[in-house]
């Protein structure tokens, strides 16, 4: 590219900037620090796309454009600062965002924006492996991992990069996990993909703020071949059972294939990537075998369903309905919901809308850009709103919201109902909740409101009765005529979108430990529990990703959530081939501790609200799904494994762990 085509090219790209981006990336590249103050200092603004002039004024706003214009036109220079160092790093964020961030996110953000690297303090156990031929050492463990969606893509990154054998067998016939399974109409991310995406690897060169499913599943499957996991990956292969040899000190697992044949293979430790979403749950409805036509969950979508001209019958009122009605609305004859609870809402400027070619442009060719683009997608959707969610003692109206600003958020919400709604009293009696919004996870309005006006949609809140021949069969209201206590309502196709069991991860599957005792016997009637969501008492060399207590209720990415299990996971792996240790196992009053904090936080927060049902609970209401903790805490506590809180089993000199 010619210079003069170059400087073109910057000039309309910088137009489309994000300043607070911007700027950041001026102090990266000039050291300058004048940058950090007035009159640059971009203004506080809490949407979740924040318009990119950050609130400064036109000629300031001029003075930064035409900066860094003067900066790049000759091409991109030197940087003069790539690590920040915590402080100026703490100072950056805070003007980025125009509010004060505390400094531990300095440590955790250094690391998700790649400025120090994730692997920073993991000596790879290669010498260990070497030194296994003269008997000095220990080879590092061999792995069995459970799931080639985006927990097992990023453990399996991790071990490569250290040099860890290892091996996952996925029952697909590609990688992706949930999102390889769920493929449904509108299917897709209600996080920014700037943060929904791997801190390491190359940047993919996202077309939206918010991403299809389609996109998604090829961005994974992309990253399984450059971060050299595929060749690692069995498909069509099911764990169905394991347990764990005492004697040996390893797992025993049994493993279906596509063809029906089983076999057996051992490892030193066992780690499930199943994570949270990944069995459908489909309530019991009497009549559901009598169905005549296609009836399925919505993360079974067949591939051939054309339901154009069709009446569809969607059961749940959650993120898939929400995605899925407002998409096939226009091409079917009709589409009938059928609501348990309402949902709250929210809208989002920008969530269908395309990331500009200039917007792109910075992404691709300037320095720090990318990184601090995704930096501020992560704070508005992560840990800003944990804080507002706690329960205030001295707020008056606990049945509707938990604080003061929880119920300005009620508010917004309620009054961006109304707006949609109109005059439709009718449809606002039914879609407004009683709950305190985010009591369940919040979702995003994608035309949902102004879908149920079209004339062809129909919302049902009678209870469901049973599944007919020909339709689904409610309970018609108390007061209505003699003989219309039951309506069957037609429908050619019924999609079932109930959402997953979350409450027994793994516990589907024959695991059994030491002793014998099973892990569906060990959490008993719907109350998974484990160490930092990882390890469980009783199950050496067990580790979980996307296990109890992990999930995401205030926001954040589930990708950060899996790449900080895979740094624990890792580096205990490289203290077992380094230290000469055969097994480790939590020891049960670490669990317990740490399950008593978790379970004290949770009661100050909103998921433990009465008024309400949710599928972060189990059906004591101990919630189960859902983490308490800020994620720059949970990082804190996943980024070094410490021993003292294992009991550990030493290999003999020259064996594998």
């Amino acid at each position: 590219m010619g210079i003069g085509s170059w400087r073109r090219e910057l000039e309309t790209a910088v137009g489309d900037a994000d300043l607070r981006v911007l700027l950041m990336s001026l102090v990266h590249l000039t050291g300058d620090l004048g940058w950090l103050d007035e009159p640059f200092r971009p203004r506080r603004d809490v949407r979740l796309v924040s318009p990119p002039d950050a609130g400064l004024p036109d000629e300031v706003q001029r003075t930064i454009r035409e900066a860094a214009v003067d900066l790049l036109a000759d091409g991109v220079p030197t940087a003069a600062v790539d690590d920040p160092g915590p402080e100026l790093m703490q100072r950056m964020m805070s003007v980025c965002l125009g509010e004060e961030v505390p400094p531990e996110y300095s440590g955790m953000m250094r690391e998700d924006m790649g400025f120090v690297s994730r692997d920073d303090g993991l000596t790879p156990p290669a010498d260990s492996r070497r030194s296994i031929e003269t008997g000095a050492g220990h080879a590092p463990p061999d792995v069995l991992i459970i799931g080639a969606g985006v927990s097992g893509i990023a453990l399996g990154a991790q071990l490569g990069r250290l040099g860890i054998p290892y091996t996952i067998v996925d029952e697909n016939t590609e990688v992706g996990g949930t999102w390889w399974e769920n493929r449904y109409p509108g299917c897709g991310v209600d996080t920014p993909n700037h943060a929904y995406s791997f801190s390491f690897g190359e940047r993919n060169r996202w077309t939206r703020y918010f991403s299809l499913r389609d996109q998604i599943q090829d961005y994974l499957e992309r990253c399984a071949d450059a971060f050299g996991v595929r060749p690692h990956v069995q498909f069509e292969t099911e764990l169905t059972a394991a347990e764990w040899d005492a004697d040996r000190q390893r797992w025993r697992s049994t493993l279906r294939h596509a063809d029906g044949s089983t076999s057996s293979v051992e490892t030193a430790v066992l780690v499930s990537a199943l994570g949270l979403l990944n069995v459908p749950r489909v309530p019991e409805i009497p009549g559901i075998d009598r169905f005549d036509g296609p009836l399925f969950h919505s993360a079974r979508w067949p591939d051939e369903l054309d339901v154009t001209g069709r009446h569809v019958a969607v059961i749940g009122t959650g993120a898939s309905s929400m995605q899925i009605v407002p998409t096939i609305a226009d091409r079917v004859a009709s589409v009938t919901v059928f609501q348990r609870s309402p949902q709250w809402a929210r809208p989002i400027d920008g969530y269908r809308d395309d990331i500009s070619a200039g917007q792109q442009w910075l992404l691709d060719h300037v320095p720090y850009y990318v990184q601090w683009f995704r930096f501020v997608m992560m704070w508005r959707y992560g840990d800003g709103l944990l804080p507002l969610l706690r329960k205030d003692p001295a707020w008056p109206h606990p049945e509707r919201s938990m604080n003061r600003i929880n119920d300005r958020h009620r508010q917004e919400m309620t009054d961006h109902m109304v707006r949609e709604l109109g005059d439709r009293d009718d449809l606002l009696a039914r879609c407004l909740p009683d709950y305190p919004p985010y009591g369940k996870r919040i979702l995003i309005d994608n035309g949902w409101f102004r879908t149920l006006l079209e004339p062809n949609v129909h919302l049902v809140t009678d209870p469901i009765d049973h599944i007919a021949e020909h339709g689904v069969a409610t309970l018609g209201p108390a007061d209505g005529p003699a003989g219309a206590d039951v309506v069957v309502h037609p429908a050619d196709v019924i999609v079932m979108a109930t959402g997953f069991s979350t409450t027994r991860p793994l516990a589907r599957i024959d695991v059994r430990g030491r002793d014998g005792v099973a892990l569906a016997e060990t959490w008993g009637d719907d109350d998974a529990t484990a160490h930092l969501g990882i390890t469980v008492p009783g199950f050496p060399n067990l580790f979980l990703m996307g296990g109890p207590n992990t999930g995401l209720g205030h926001g954040g990415s589930a990708i950060f959530q899996s790449e900080c299990q895979a740094r624990y996971i890792s580096a205990m792996l490289v203290q077992m081939a380094t230290e000469g240790l055969a097994a480790v196992e939590v020891r049960r009053e670490v669990h317990d501790e740490y399950v008593r904090r978790v379970d004290a936080e949770h009661e100050q927060l909103i998921w433990t609200h009465p008024g309400m049902t949710n599928w972060y609970r189990n059906r004591h209401g101990r919630i189960v799904a859902l983490m308490p903790w800020r994620l720059v805490d949970y990082w804190q506590m996943t980024h070094d494994p410490d021993l003292d809180e294992f009991d550990v089993t030493r290999a003999p000199i020259g064996a594998h762990t």
